[in-house]
C-alpha cells in the first residue's frame, strides 16, 4: 500500500482576468500544492467554480483532510471572485505579483509582467513596491497581440518563441501601435524576410512598446522577474534581456503568479477563521441579475450576486447603499 496523503493547513489563491482564471492552493511552507488555470471566456463566475472544484480534487490527492484557513483573490474579478467563493483578503494585482516575486526572489528589483490583454512593470526597493505602472490600453505590448500575430503566420503561440530564437537578422517592426506592426510585419513578409527574423523582430518589437510605455523615467535595476504568460514565450525573454543587458528570471509558475501571490497574502494575514463557502460551491446554485437604484437621480445600475438564494454581493453604484447591504469584502474590512 502507498503512503497516504498528508493531512494539514492549505491557503487559496484566485486570480480572475479577463483571459485566464487561475487558483492555487499552497501549504504550510508556502509551496504550491495544486493550481488549475483556464480561460475566463467572458464567463468569471463560472469558470471560478469549475476552478474551484478541480482545485478541491487536486487537493484531495495530496492531503488527507485539507483544511482552508483563508482564501486571497486578485485581478480584475477579484470582487466577485471573493464574494462567490468567500474570500477573506482582496488585494490588486500589483500587490499580488509583487508578493510572489519576492517569495521566490528575495532580491527582486524589477518585475516585468505581460498578461493577455494588459502589461505592468513593478519596481521593489527594500522589500516592498516602490514605483509601478500599468498598460490597459495598448494592445500591441499584450499577448493576445502575439496570439493574433502567431496565427496570421499559420503558428501555434507556443512556436513563436523557439521560431525567434533561431533568427540570424531580426527585421525592424514599428511596436508603438498594434496596426502599424501588423502593417510592417505584412511588408517585411511581402519583400521575402524569413519567418523567424520577422517573429524576433516581433518580439524585439514589443519589448520596445513596453518600455517606452511603462518604464519612460524609471530606474530599471537588476535582479530582474518575467511573470505572466507570455513569459512562457522564449524568444520574448531573449528580446528582454537583449534590451536590459541582464539576465531575466521565469519563475516555474509565472502564469499563476498572481494566484500565487494572493494565497500567500491570505496565508500571512493569519486569520483566525475563513468566509470560505468549500469546494462544494460547484453544488450550489449561484446567479448575477442587475436592476436600477431608485435611491436618487442617478438611478444607478446595480449588480447582484446571489448564492443558493442569498444575496453574497451587490455592486455598481456611486454610493455605498447596496454594498453596505450585500458585499462581504465589505463588511470584513477587506483591503480592494
Amino acid at each position: 500500500m502507498g503512503t497516504k496523503p498528508a493531512t494539514g493547513h492549505v491557503w487559496l489563491g484566485i486570480d480572475v482576468g479577463s483571459v485566464t482564471t487561475k487558483a492555487v492552493a499552497v501549504g504550510e511552507t508556502g509551496a504550491i500544492l495544486a493550481h488549475i488555470c483556464h480561460e475566463t471566456m467572458g464567463q468569471p463566475a463560472r469558470q471560478v467554480v469549475r476552478g474551484l472544484v478541480e482545485l478541491g480534487a487536486q487537493l484531495a490527492e495530496v492531503r488527507r483532510k485539507p483544511r482552508v484557513r483563508g482564501v486571497g483573490t486578485t485581478g480584475s474579478g477579484r470582487s466577485l471572485a471573493a464574494a462567490l467563493v468567500g474570500g477573506d483578503v482582496v488585494k490588486n494585482e500589483i500587490t499580488a505579483h509583487a508578493v510572489a516575486a519576492l517569495d521566490l526572489v528575495p532580491d527582486v528589483r524589477t518585475v516585468l509582467e505581460i498578461g493577455g490583454q494588459d502589461s505592468k512593470i513593478i519596481l521593489l526597493r527594500d522589500g516592498g513596491v516602490s514605483d509601478f505602472a500599468m498598460n490597459t490600453v495598448c494592445a500591441a505590448g499584450t499577448g493576445s497581440f502575439l496570439d493574433r500575430q502567431a496565427a496570421r503566420l499559420g503558428l501555434a503561440p507556443a512556436e513563436l518563441g523557439e521560431l525567434a530564437l533561431r533568427s540570424k537578422r531580426p527585421v525592424r517592426i514599428a511596436g508603438r501601435c498594434a496596426v502599424f506592426a501588423e502593417t510592417d510585419m505584412v511588408h517585411q513578409q511581402q519583400i521575402g524576410h524569413a519567418v523567424e527574423d520577422i517573429v524576433a523582430g516581433l518580439c524585439q518589437a514589443l519589448v520596445r512598446n513596453y518600455l517606452n510605455n511603462l518604464a519612460k523615467g524609471k530606474d530599471l535595476e537588476p535582479p530582474f522577474v518575467f511573470q505572466g504568460g507570455v513569459a512562457a514565450n522564449r524568444g520574448m525573454v531573449a528580446a528582454f534581456e537583449g534590451t536590459l543587458g541582464h539576465p531575466v528570471t521565469v519563475p516555474e509558475h509565472h502564469v499563476l503568479m498572481g494566484a500565487f501571490g494572493a494565497a500567500l497574502l491570505a496565508k500571512e494575514a493569519g486569520l483566525a477563521s475563513t468566509r470560505f463557502r468549500g469546494f462544494g460551491l460547484g453544488r450550489m446554485e449561484h446567479r448575477t441579475a442587475s436592476f436600477d437604484c431608485d435611491g436618487c437621480p442617478n438611478a444607478c445600475e446595480i449588480t447582484e450576486l446571489r448564492v443558493d438564494g442569498a444575496v453574497a454581493a451587490r455592486w455598481g453604484g456611486r454610493c455605498d447603499r447596496w454594498q453596505r447591504q450585500g458585499s462581504p469584502a465589505r463588511e470584513a474590512g477587506v483591503e480592494a
